[in-house]
């Protein structure tokens, strides 16, 4: 019997070659131009869902200081190692997104999304608007998450990192991963079932 088969996950983009790392570890500056260049796209996309900031400028400083980071420990990071240096850069960047929300929680406003009026406008919202409207419920639901249950979240499902490659980054071993992911969409879900099954 033929089943559909599941979607198949993201691809993850290709790891930066092991010569041009090899001569960023040296110090080589154009080999970190390209690591910077190849890695600034998920660390920036990182930390903006991580901080959900509307001040760019803070996101782009704790991008260069992800980086900088990254260039004074790059000498420790073993290639042919068991993790990917995505991952490694990744966790960098998730730390230093905990560290700032533990020093001073952005201010993020209550909820004052109606969501009696948005439950019974949804009929007559076209498809556009309506993603407009679930991806900012999303983005609300996430901001509410503590800072740690934020970096699990968004490191599985928009980073697509394993629960092991996450139980590493985040220093928690596996079972805590997997809770803290469950909660979190746990309160996702019951934020979007405000809107979608209002009476």
């Amino acid at each position: 019997m033929i089943t559909p088969d599941r979607p198949a996950p993201p691809r993850r983009p290709a790891e930066l070659d092991d010569l041009t790392l090899a001569r960023a570890q040296r110090g080589d500056r154009d080999a970190r131009r390209k690591l910077v260049q190849r890695y600034q796209r998920p660390v920036f996309a990182l930390l903006s869902r991580m901080l959900h900031s509307r001040d760019r400028s803070l996101v782009e400083d704790m991008a260069q200081e992800t980086f900088l980071r990254v260039f004074r420990a790059l000498k420790t990071y073993r290639i042919g190692g068991p993790a990917r240096l995505s991952t490694w850069i990744l966790t960098i960047a998730s730390n230093r997104a905990i560290d700032e929300l533990r020093r001073k929680r952005p201010d993020i406003p209550q909820t004052d999304v109606d969501f009696d009026r948005l439950a019974h406008k949804r009929a007559a919202t076209d498809q556009a608007t309506e993603r407009r409207m679930l991806a900012e419920l999303i983005r609300r639901a996430v901001d509410e998450l503590s800072p740690e249950y934020r970096a699990a979240f968004l490191l599985r499902e928009y980073h697509h990192m394993s629960y092991a490659e996450i139980a590493d980054a985040l220093a928690i071993d596996l079972g805590t991963v997997k809770s803290r992911i469950g909660r979190a969409r746990k309160a996702l879900r019951s934020k979007l079932a405000e809107v979608y099954y209002a009476s």
